[in-house]
């Protein structure tokens, strides 16, 4: 039987840790944290990554405790004007051949863990990761205990300060974008009726945007908030936030916005910093998946879905029953276009919420509302190429 060692407990190291379970692999993920917690939030889970969440056995359980949006929309932050809308539900469905769902980013990962145990996954918590070896019998996963782990096969997927990435590629040096982010959840019940529409939001302005959504079958409310700010130090997404500073951020905007700020009483800040795209992923039997990989801008609600793309073209390389290191690199070389194409969208799009001309938003906003008002199929096809995919096809 072959074994896998993977660094990393989060969507990706489980979701791989399933995929290779179920394939009769011998699975060990170590995950630095002792148990899983809720800082994180909400996920939108778009047709591409449904597929894969059905292909792994466990789309009807995640779909259960989602929320299935209607629409998806782009609104001007201050004057509440809809520059962009894309019918989702059914039509969504019916049009990219699986659901958009918005989940908790805490409930994908236990029915991810859950489902992988089920599988005969070992999940070690507390398990941190020093590093990798490659030794002629095979890779190995060092801890920082002094333990050493051995396996076929190595899989980083220990998110976008990756200690695998950082001894493939040696140090780096991750530049401040000059963004901020806020998140957090506000209990529906606490909100006046209709206050939030039952769609993914994006509130967009000068230099900053605030992206709405519900969680939870619709009992939570997720926010992100996004502002452009000249300095900031700190990276991670779990550094208490202040709300009064947000609610300044954002003042004179829409009162749907603002009203919706008044409820926040906790909020996560972090800063958003960029690395380098061109870097390895293999080092013979060894992987990287997801933000270890490939991290990105969080403007196009991807991070998540490129991770379980890459699970199933993983396994899909790994089908050959061949050379370790060679399946590695067929999964790099098909992975990797697609992955800087989101790469460069998510960042364009950052600049499309937040461009600070009045001229350039009345142009560029103005072509978006217009296709969006006289042509929503052409609107919508817009993002065929992302939907439409299905990472899962060409199993036997």
């Amino acid at each position: 039987m072959n074994e896998a060692l993977i660094a990393g407990g989060g969507i990706a190291g489980t979701a791989a840790a399933l995929a290779l379970a179920r394939a009769g692999w011998r699975v060990t993920v170590c995950e630095e944290a002792p148990a899983a917690t809720e800082v994180g939030a909400g996920l939108q889970m778009s047709p591409n990554a449904a597929k894969v969440l059905r292909w792994l056995g466990v789309l009807d359980t995640t779909a259960a405790q989602a929320f299935h949006p209607r629409a998806a929309e782009m609104r001007d932050g201050r004057t509440g004007v809809r520059i962009y809308r894309a019918t989702l539900g059914a039509a969504a469905e019916a049009r990219w051949g699986a659901p958009y769902l918005h989940v908790h980013r805490a409930d994908l990962l236990a029915v991810l863990t859950d489902a992988a145990r089920n599988a005969g996954a070992e999940v070690r918590g507390g398990a941190k990761v020093a590093g990798y070896v490659l030794r002629p019998e095979g890779p190995a996963l060092k801890l920082s205990n002094g333990e050493t782990l051995a396996a076929d096969l190595v899989i980083g997927a220990d998110g976008i300060r990756s200690v695998l990435r950082a001894q493939l590629n040696g140090p780096e040096a991750p530049e401040f974008t000059g963004q901020i982010a806020w998140r957090g959840t506000i209990p529906a019940e606490r909100l006046p009726d209709g206050l939030v529409a039952p769609n993914a939001t994006v509130w967009a302005g000068p230099g900053r945007h605030l992206v709405t959504y519900y969680l939870r079958g619709g009992s939570l409310v997720n926010f992100v908030a996004v502002e452009e700010q000249a300095e900031w130090s700190a990276e991670g997404w779990s550094a208490p936030g202040d709300p009064q500073q947000l609610r300044r951020s954002f003042a004179g905007w829409h009162p749907d916005v603002t009203r919706l700020l008044d409820h926040v009483d906790e909020t996560f800040v972090w800063g958003i910093f960029g690395r380098p795209e061109q870097v390895r992923w293999v080092d013979g039997p060894v992987v990287l998946i997801g933000d270890a990989a490939h991290p990105m801008m969080p403007f196009m609600a991807q991070g998540a879905a490129m991770a379980l793309e890459d699970v199933a073209v993983l396994m899909r390389a790994l089908q050959t029953g061949g050379d370790l290191a060679t399946d590695m690199i067929a999964y790099e070389t098909r992975r990797w276009p697609r992955v800087t194409r989101v790469q460069h969208r998510s960042s364009a799009n950052g600049q499309f919420f937040h461009q600070r001309s009045g001229v350039a938003r009345s142009y560029h906003w103005g072509m978006v509302s217009a296709v969006s008002r006289l042509a929503p199929g052409l609107a919508a096809g817009q993002l065929d190429w992302l939907y439409n995919y299905d990472a899962t096809e060409g199993f036997g």
